[in-house]
């Protein structure tokens, strides 16, 4: 369980939702470039309705994410937020990918796996797709990597995949899932 699951409710106060709503405005407005054409009251009304998510985004926040808002669902009008921190967040680094990954280890078990701690927070893993389209946006893991949706063919025959940035090119990577490394960790998506 992640360190902020184990936290009060008194902690998830209206003071604490509205500290937290006031860190992604702040990042929203410093960076208009991820979400050109969109308005943060709108996306502050939606935030506002859905406390779930507000939780979710507080651990994204608290793993040291830095969620920000990366689009809009047309269909859904969804807003899209995705770990938008320069490396790959530190709260979730030097875990194997999944719960399969970790079971198979011997020796040496990292304490977690993404695929699960990314479901205890209510994020899923970015894809590859989702990773490149980050990467459009900024610069992101030129020092880190970080663990992103692996087919079932892949992970079927032991490996996962992982992307970073490196000579200005988006790299995509295979390793065994049951790896870890202080350097990678994963990146997280969210649509409330």
């Amino acid at each position: 369980m992640t360190k902020s699951k184990e936290k009060t409710a008194a902690e998830y106060s209206p003071e604490h939702q509205e500290t937290l709503i006031g860190i992604l405005q702040a990042r929203f407005e410093k960076h208009m470039e991820r979400h050109r054409g969109l308005n943060w009251a709108d996306v502050r009304a939606r935030l506002e309705a859905n406390s779930a998510k507000l939780r979710t985004l507080h651990e994204m926040e608290a793993t040291g994410g830095e969620p920000d808002v990366v689009g809009e669902d047309p269909e859904t009008g969804e807003y899209i937020f995705y770990d938008c921190v320069a490396e790959s967040p530190k709260g979730r680094r030097s875990i194997c990918f999944d719960q399969e990954a970790l079971d198979s280890r011997k020796e040496h078990k990292p304490k977690h796996s993404a695929v699960a701690m990314a479901a205890e927070m209510g994020v899923e893993l970015l894809t590859e797709e989702q990773y490149r389209q980050l990467q459009t946006l900024g610069e992101f893991d030129k020092k880190t990597s970080s663990w992103v949706q692996t087919p079932d063919n892949i992970r079927k025959l032991g490996g996962a995949l992982f992307c970073d940035r490196r000579y200005d090119t988006v790299f995509v990577y295979h390793n065994g899932a049951e790896s870890y490394y202080g350097a990678r960790g994963f990146r997280g998506s969210l649509r409330v």
